[in-house]
Protein backbone atom coordinates (compact mmCIF):
# COMPACT_ATOMS: atom_id res chain seq x y z
CA UNK A 1 0.00 0.00 0.00
CA UNK A 2 0.89 3.64 -0.72
CA UNK A 3 1.42 5.65 2.52
CA UNK A 4 -0.08 9.01 2.13
CA UNK A 5 2.24 11.21 3.72
CA UNK A 6 5.89 11.94 2.82
CA UNK A 7 6.72 14.40 4.86
CA UNK A 8 4.77 17.48 6.40
CA UNK A 9 7.46 20.29 6.33
CA UNK A 10 7.23 20.31 2.61
CA UNK A 11 3.74 21.21 3.14
CA UNK A 12 4.80 23.83 5.01
CA UNK A 13 5.78 25.95 1.54
CA UNK A 14 6.17 29.59 2.01
CA UNK A 15 7.35 29.59 -0.99
CA UNK A 16 7.59 27.60 -4.28
CA UNK A 17 11.15 26.56 -3.82
CA UNK A 18 9.93 24.87 -0.35
CA UNK A 19 7.53 23.07 -2.50
CA UNK A 20 9.36 22.09 -5.14
CA UNK A 21 11.73 20.30 -2.42
CA UNK A 22 9.07 17.18 -2.29
CA UNK A 23 10.42 13.54 -1.84
CA UNK A 24 7.53 10.50 -1.94
CA UNK A 25 8.49 7.34 -2.93
CA UNK A 26 6.46 4.66 -4.22
CA UNK A 27 3.63 7.58 -4.68
CA UNK A 28 2.15 5.18 -7.99
CA UNK A 29 2.53 2.00 -6.78
CA UNK A 30 -0.12 -0.32 -7.15
CA UNK A 31 -3.32 0.00 -5.02
CA UNK A 32 -6.81 -1.54 -4.94
CA UNK A 33 -9.74 0.45 -4.74
CA UNK A 34 -11.93 1.12 -1.37
CA UNK A 35 -8.74 1.73 0.39
CA UNK A 36 -9.05 4.64 3.55
CA UNK A 37 -5.64 6.08 5.16
CA UNK A 38 -5.39 8.33 8.09
CA UNK A 39 -1.84 9.81 8.91
CA UNK A 40 -0.62 11.49 11.48
CA UNK A 41 2.80 13.01 10.57
CA UNK A 42 5.32 14.94 12.89
CA UNK A 43 8.52 17.02 11.17
CA UNK A 44 11.64 18.79 12.09
CA UNK A 45 13.79 20.88 9.71
CA UNK A 46 16.54 23.23 10.58
CA UNK A 47 19.08 25.23 8.94
CA UNK A 48 18.31 27.48 5.54
CA UNK A 49 14.57 25.92 5.48
CA UNK A 50 13.60 29.89 5.00
CA UNK A 51 13.02 32.13 3.33
CA UNK A 52 11.27 33.52 -0.22
CA UNK A 53 14.24 34.47 -1.87
CA UNK A 54 12.72 37.69 -3.14
CA UNK A 55 13.33 39.09 0.56
CA UNK A 56 15.67 41.19 1.89
CA UNK A 57 16.98 38.78 4.52
CA UNK A 58 20.49 37.12 5.05
CA UNK A 59 22.08 34.82 7.41
CA UNK A 60 18.71 32.96 7.82
CA UNK A 61 19.43 29.84 9.99
CA UNK A 62 15.60 28.44 11.18
CA UNK A 63 13.86 25.49 13.05
CA UNK A 64 10.29 24.71 11.59
CA UNK A 65 8.11 22.33 13.74
CA UNK A 66 4.92 21.24 12.41
CA UNK A 67 2.23 18.33 12.78
CA UNK A 68 -0.01 17.58 9.72
CA UNK A 69 -3.07 15.75 9.55
CA UNK A 70 -3.94 13.98 6.08
CA UNK A 71 -7.00 11.39 5.23
CA UNK A 72 -6.47 9.38 1.14
CA UNK A 73 -8.94 7.47 -0.26
CA UNK A 74 -8.50 5.02 -3.36
CA UNK A 75 -11.22 4.85 -5.86
CA UNK A 76 -12.14 3.64 -9.21
CA UNK A 77 -11.98 6.13 -12.07
CA UNK A 78 -13.46 5.62 -15.61
CA UNK A 79 -12.15 1.74 -15.11
CA UNK A 80 -8.66 3.26 -13.73
CA UNK A 81 -7.03 3.31 -10.16
CA UNK A 82 -7.06 7.05 -8.33
CA UNK A 83 -6.01 8.66 -4.59
CA UNK A 84 -7.17 11.53 -3.79
CA UNK A 85 -5.29 12.67 -0.55
CA UNK A 86 -5.81 16.29 1.68
CA UNK A 87 -3.44 17.06 4.62
CA UNK A 88 -3.84 20.26 6.66
CA UNK A 89 -0.28 21.04 8.56
CA UNK A 90 0.21 23.10 11.80
CA UNK A 91 3.58 24.45 12.08
CA UNK A 92 5.86 26.33 14.91
CA UNK A 93 8.85 28.13 13.95
CA UNK A 94 11.77 29.78 14.93
CA UNK A 95 14.15 32.20 12.79
CA UNK A 96 17.10 34.75 13.20
CA UNK A 97 18.41 36.70 10.19
CA UNK A 98 19.69 39.91 9.28
CA UNK A 99 17.73 42.75 7.44
CA UNK A 100 20.51 45.37 6.34
CA UNK A 101 22.60 45.85 9.37
CA UNK A 102 20.32 44.82 11.47
CA UNK A 103 19.38 41.29 13.24
CA UNK A 104 16.37 40.04 14.15
CA UNK A 105 14.47 37.15 15.42
CA UNK A 106 10.90 36.19 15.04
CA UNK A 107 8.85 33.23 16.25
CA UNK A 108 5.66 32.04 14.63
CA UNK A 109 2.63 29.74 15.09
CA UNK A 110 -0.38 29.17 13.09
CA UNK A 111 -1.59 27.19 10.37
CA UNK A 112 0.13 26.61 7.25
CA UNK A 113 -1.27 26.12 4.07
CA UNK A 114 -3.01 23.21 2.88
CA UNK A 115 -2.53 20.52 0.29
CA UNK A 116 -5.23 18.82 -1.85
CA UNK A 117 -3.80 16.09 -4.60
CA UNK A 118 -5.58 13.98 -7.32
CA UNK A 119 -3.76 10.85 -8.84
CA UNK A 120 -4.62 8.47 -11.64
CA UNK A 121 -2.73 5.48 -12.37
CA UNK A 122 -3.41 4.94 -16.10
CA UNK A 123 -1.14 2.25 -17.43
CA UNK A 124 -1.42 -0.68 -15.52
CA UNK A 125 -3.34 0.96 -13.25
CA UNK A 126 -6.84 -0.95 -13.60
CA UNK A 127 -9.22 -0.33 -10.79
CA UNK A 128 -9.84 -3.71 -8.74
CA UNK A 129 -11.23 -4.93 -4.95
CA UNK A 130 -8.67 -5.75 -2.33
CA UNK A 131 -9.59 -9.78 -3.40
CA UNK A 132 -8.59 -9.37 -7.30
CA UNK A 133 -5.68 -7.24 -6.51
CA UNK A 134 -4.05 -9.76 -4.21
CA UNK A 135 -4.08 -12.23 -7.10
CA UNK A 136 -3.44 -9.64 -9.85
CA UNK A 137 0.53 -9.33 -11.18
CA UNK A 138 1.98 -6.01 -10.72
CA UNK A 139 2.55 -4.23 -14.02
CA UNK A 140 4.59 -1.30 -14.58
CA UNK A 141 3.04 2.02 -13.33
CA UNK A 142 2.43 4.84 -15.21
CA UNK A 143 0.24 7.72 -13.82
CA UNK A 144 -0.62 11.48 -13.95
CA UNK A 145 -1.42 13.16 -10.70
CA UNK A 146 -2.53 17.13 -10.03
CA UNK A 147 -1.64 19.07 -6.41
CA UNK A 148 -3.57 22.13 -5.65
CA UNK A 149 -2.14 24.31 -2.30
CA UNK A 150 -5.02 27.23 -1.90
CA UNK A 151 -3.81 30.24 0.35
CA UNK A 152 -5.30 29.04 3.73
CA UNK A 153 -1.93 28.89 5.84
CA UNK A 154 -1.33 32.43 8.51
CA UNK A 155 -0.20 35.17 6.20
CA UNK A 156 0.26 39.19 7.22
CA UNK A 157 1.23 41.33 4.36
CA UNK A 158 3.43 43.51 7.30
CA UNK A 159 5.73 40.44 8.21
CA UNK A 160 8.67 39.45 6.31
CA UNK A 161 8.00 35.63 7.43
CA UNK A 162 4.80 33.99 7.10
CA UNK A 163 3.43 30.17 7.33
CA UNK A 164 1.39 30.89 4.16
CA UNK A 165 2.34 31.93 0.89
CA UNK A 166 -0.73 33.87 -0.45
CA UNK A 167 -1.28 32.70 -3.45
CA UNK A 168 -2.46 29.16 -4.80
CA UNK A 169 0.19 26.79 -6.32
CA UNK A 170 -0.33 23.97 -8.73
CA UNK A 171 1.70 21.14 -9.99
CA UNK A 172 0.92 18.72 -12.33
CA UNK A 173 3.06 15.70 -12.85
CA UNK A 174 3.32 12.41 -14.53
CA UNK A 175 5.32 9.58 -12.83
CA UNK A 176 6.25 5.67 -12.91
CA UNK A 177 6.66 2.85 -10.93
CA UNK A 178 8.53 -0.40 -11.98
CA UNK A 179 8.45 -3.62 -9.25
CA UNK A 180 11.72 -5.94 -9.96
CA UNK A 181 10.87 -8.75 -7.93
CA UNK A 182 11.60 -7.12 -4.31
CA UNK A 183 12.90 -4.03 -5.77
CA UNK A 184 10.73 -0.90 -6.64
CA UNK A 185 11.97 1.86 -9.10
CA UNK A 186 9.74 4.88 -9.48
CA UNK A 187 10.44 8.19 -11.88
CA UNK A 188 8.32 11.70 -11.47
CA UNK A 189 8.50 14.68 -13.72
CA UNK A 190 6.36 17.50 -12.43
CA UNK A 191 6.44 21.71 -12.85
CA UNK A 192 5.24 24.04 -10.44
CA UNK A 193 2.85 26.94 -11.19
CA UNK A 194 1.91 29.90 -9.23
CA UNK A 195 -0.82 32.59 -9.28
CA UNK A 196 0.26 36.11 -7.99
CA UNK A 197 0.71 37.27 -4.93
CA UNK A 198 -0.82 40.82 -4.44
CA UNK A 199 -0.09 41.43 -0.79
CA UNK A 200 3.27 41.28 -0.77
CA UNK A 201 5.59 42.74 2.22
CA UNK A 202 4.93 45.83 2.64
CA UNK A 203 1.11 44.88 1.65
CA UNK A 204 0.98 46.74 -1.63
CA UNK A 205 3.60 45.08 -4.06
CA UNK A 206 2.73 42.61 -6.71
CA UNK A 207 4.68 39.20 -6.46
CA UNK A 208 5.17 36.44 -9.49
CA UNK A 209 7.06 33.74 -9.73
CA UNK A 210 8.09 31.80 -13.13
CA UNK A 211 7.14 27.88 -13.14
CA UNK A 212 9.92 25.29 -11.02
CA UNK A 213 10.77 22.08 -13.28
CA UNK A 214 10.78 19.29 -10.41
CA UNK A 215 12.32 15.77 -11.16
CA UNK A 216 12.22 12.68 -8.98
CA UNK A 217 14.14 8.96 -8.69
CA UNK A 218 13.42 6.31 -6.01
CA UNK A 219 14.85 3.10 -5.28
CA UNK A 220 12.93 1.13 -2.79
CA UNK A 221 13.62 -2.91 -1.39
CA UNK A 222 10.82 -4.58 0.06
CA UNK A 223 11.91 -6.49 3.37
CA UNK A 224 8.51 -7.78 3.89
CA UNK A 225 5.08 -7.05 2.92
CA UNK A 226 5.03 -3.21 4.13
CA UNK A 227 8.46 -3.09 5.33
CA UNK A 228 10.67 -1.49 2.82
CA UNK A 229 13.66 1.11 2.74
CA UNK A 230 14.11 3.73 -0.27
CA UNK A 231 16.75 5.96 -1.34
CA UNK A 232 15.54 9.52 -2.14
CA UNK A 233 16.33 12.49 -4.95
CA UNK A 234 15.25 15.26 -6.38
CA UNK A 235 16.30 17.92 -8.58
CA UNK A 236 14.75 21.44 -9.49
CA UNK A 237 15.20 24.43 -11.65
CA UNK A 238 13.26 27.64 -12.21
CA UNK A 239 11.65 29.72 -9.91
CA UNK A 240 12.57 33.10 -10.46
CA UNK A 241 10.50 35.84 -9.07
CA UNK A 242 9.28 39.39 -9.98
CA UNK A 243 8.48 42.18 -6.99
CA UNK A 244 6.57 45.00 -8.82
CA UNK A 245 8.27 44.33 -12.29
CA UNK A 246 11.77 43.89 -10.70
CA UNK A 247 13.29 40.67 -11.76
CA UNK A 248 15.02 39.33 -8.21
CA UNK A 249 18.72 37.24 -8.67
CA UNK A 250 17.13 33.73 -7.53
CA UNK A 251 16.99 31.46 -9.69
CA UNK A 252 17.02 28.21 -8.11
CA UNK A 253 19.07 25.01 -9.47
CA UNK A 254 19.61 22.66 -6.72
CA UNK A 255 19.28 18.52 -5.60
CA UNK A 256 18.18 16.76 -2.17
CA UNK A 257 18.79 13.55 -1.14
CA UNK A 258 17.07 11.27 1.48
CA UNK A 259 16.16 8.12 2.84
CA UNK A 260 12.80 6.77 3.72
CA UNK A 261 11.78 3.70 5.67
CA UNK A 262 8.67 2.48 5.94
CA UNK A 263 7.71 0.08 9.17
CA UNK A 264 4.45 -1.84 9.57
CA UNK A 265 2.24 -2.58 12.46
CA UNK A 266 -0.16 -5.29 12.76
CA UNK A 267 -2.51 -5.13 9.87
CA UNK A 268 -3.79 -1.72 9.89
CA UNK A 269 -0.86 0.79 11.17
CA UNK A 270 2.26 1.32 9.81
CA UNK A 271 5.21 4.00 10.67
CA UNK A 272 7.25 6.02 8.13
CA UNK A 273 10.53 7.85 9.14
CA UNK A 274 11.77 10.07 6.20
CA UNK A 275 15.16 12.24 6.25
CA UNK A 276 16.70 14.16 3.37
CA UNK A 277 19.32 17.18 3.22
CA UNK A 278 20.32 19.69 0.75
CA UNK A 279 23.02 17.71 -1.87
CA UNK A 280 23.88 20.94 -4.15
CA UNK A 281 22.61 24.25 -3.10
CA UNK A 282 22.15 27.31 -5.42
CA UNK A 283 19.28 29.17 -3.56
CA UNK A 284 16.98 27.74 -0.92
CA UNK A 285 17.98 24.29 -0.08
CA UNK A 286 20.76 24.11 2.47
CA UNK A 287 18.48 21.93 5.07
CA UNK A 288 17.93 18.90 6.65
CA UNK A 289 14.08 17.26 7.58
CA UNK A 290 13.51 14.11 9.33
CA UNK A 291 10.02 13.17 9.93
CA UNK A 292 7.84 10.61 11.14
CA UNK A 293 4.63 9.83 10.44
CA UNK A 294 1.91 7.11 11.52
CA UNK A 295 -0.48 5.84 9.49
CA UNK A 296 -4.04 3.52 9.82
CA UNK A 297 -5.67 2.16 7.02
CA UNK A 298 -8.42 0.02 6.00
CA UNK A 299 -10.66 -1.33 3.80
CA UNK A 300 -14.46 -0.49 2.95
Amino acid sequence: MRTLVTGCVALLATSGQAAAQDLEPRAYAASPVGVNFVVVAAGRSTGGVLVDPSLPIEDVEASVNSIALGYGRTFGLFNHTALFVAAAPVAWLDASGRVGEEVGQVSRTGLADPRFKLSVNLVGGRAVTVQEFARAPRPTILGVSIMAVPPLGQYDRTKLINLGANRWSFKPEVGFSRLAGKWTIDGYAGVWLFTANDAFYTGESRRTQRPIVSLQAHVSYTLRPRWWLAADATWYSGGTTRVDGLEKADFQRNSRIGATLSLPFGQQQSLKITGSSGATTRIGADFTTIVVAWQLSWFD
